[in-house]
């Protein structure tokens, strides 16, 4: 019993210190213990607890009274970038997917209801604005759209519930049901195109990346109205489904 209570209490301090981190990881400018605590729903000084031990070990750092992720994190992030099969077998298919369109190619991967970027090769004509792998972006949005297609019906409504409806960076409402009809054509067709979506003036298109049944990441091509004319959304929506099947019959 004594075993029991004392490895459920690790677990729990180990939810605790997770939970801390994320509300970090989504706060790059830092915050206030004050507000660490609130958003992970911890007492103040539970969460000072949990910073301090942090801190110690290197996984968040403190300047004036406020808190943000620590250098320590890197290294997780870096066994990661070279020990991920999928990252790995990646960059070969998106270094040919980026000589052939000259754009931007990327692979991104699900976390919660958010995506990440995991690897990238810029093409000739490079986007105008940063997209670092480690990026936290939405789901709800372009590549996004392709992993949340796949995703079962609760971690859907997850998603409706956080950011549908909304109102694209080029100003289009999207309601629920434009949403969810969207990802009715993405399962139809393996892939989708976007346009102004999270960035005005941007184009782009995605495609599934499966291991087995399972849809694992979302492989895009992305560029500027100009770089992407509308002329090439067939050509290239062709090249990226083509690289999406290589990578996954890679992994």
């Amino acid at each position: 019993m004594v075993v029991a209570e004392s490895n459920a209490s690790t677990m729990r301090s180990l939810d605790r210190a997770i939970d801390v981190l994320e509300v970090l990881e989504a706060a790059p400018h830092g915050l206030r213990l004050s507000e660490i605590a609130r958003r992970s729903g911890l007492h103040v000084a539970t969460a000072q607890r949990i910073l301090g031990a942090l801190e110690t070990r290197g996984r968040v750092e403190r300047e004036d009274n406020r808190y943000r992720a620590g250098v320590g994190l890197l290294f997780g992030a870096h066994a990661f970038l070279t020990g991920s099969p999928l990252v790995l077998n990646a960059r070969p298919v998106l270094q040919d997917l980026a000589a052939e369109t000259g754009l931007a190619s990327s692979v991104f991967v699900r976390t919660g209801t958010s995506r990440a970027v995991i690897a990238r090769v810029e093409g000739s004509n490079p986007l105008r604005y940063e997209l670092p792998v480690g990026e936290r972006l939405p789901l709800h949005l372009g590549a996004g759209k392709v992993l949340a297609a796949y995703l079962p019906e609760s971690l859907q409504q997850r998603v409706v519930d956080e950011a549908v409806p909304f109102v694209t960076a080029s100003g289009v409402e999207i309601d629920v049901e434009a949403w969810r009809e969207a990802l009715v054509t993405i399962r139809a067709r393996g892939y989708v195109v976007s346009e102004g979506e999270r960035v005005i003036g941007a184009r782009s298109v995605a495609a599934a990346v499966r291991l087995g049944d399972d849809v694992v990441a979302a492989l895009q091509v992305a560029g500027t109205t100009e770089t992407f004319p509308e002329s090439r959304i067939e050509a290239w929506s062709a090249a990226v489904r083509n690289a999406a099947s290589a990578l996954s019959r890679r992994l």
